[in-house]
């Protein structure tokens, strides 16, 4: 039996997706929410539903050649371990900078690891993608995004 990068990907995909949908059933529901048709769950549900058939396609489509023999020497173990410390950096400094200051530096974060060396490339997509997505969370979908302790202690909130 070969297995390839699709098959790892697609068990790592199928795996993602069945924890998501298993989490997703802890989502709180508003009392009457089980009579709507579109309830909190509805999307995560779906998204785990659509994330698992894809991943059993990519499995059962994927190609079983020699050439494709997955071979670890290919891979670059250290800079995926920069990148998990980079996450986790972001996940605690969230609480301190809010989400704006920490996803801007976790995109230059991440794109400095991956190679991109331009300080102005660097600032040209992060700070845009950063603001756009906090306006769709916080302005659009109306989501609370905490602006961070740092924020709260300099300017009272």
């Amino acid at each position: 039996m070969i297995i390839t990068k699709d098959h790892i990907g697609g068990l790592v995909f199928l795996c993602l997706s069945l924890l998501y949908g298993y989490y997703a059933g802890d989502i709180q529901m508003l009392p009457g929410d089980e009579l709507e048709p579109f309830t909190a769950r509805t999307v995560p549900h779906t998204l785990a539903i659509l994330g698992g058939l894809l991943s059993m396609a990519l499995l059962l489509t994927a190609e079983r050649t020699e050439s494709k023999r997955l071979s670890l020497s290919n891979y670059d173990f250290a800079l995926v371990a920069k990148l998990l410390v980079l996450i986790v950096v972001f996940g605690l400094a969230l609480e301190w900078t809010g989400f704006m200051l920490a996803t801007m530096l976790f995109l230059i974060g991440g794109f400095w690891l991956l190679g991109e060396r331009s300080i102005k490339t660097l600032l040209m997509v992060s700070v845009p993608f950063a603001v756009g997505i906090w306006f769709v969370l916080a302005k659009l979908l109306d989501i609370y995004l905490a602006p961070g302790q740092l924020y709260i202690n300099l300017f009272g909130g």
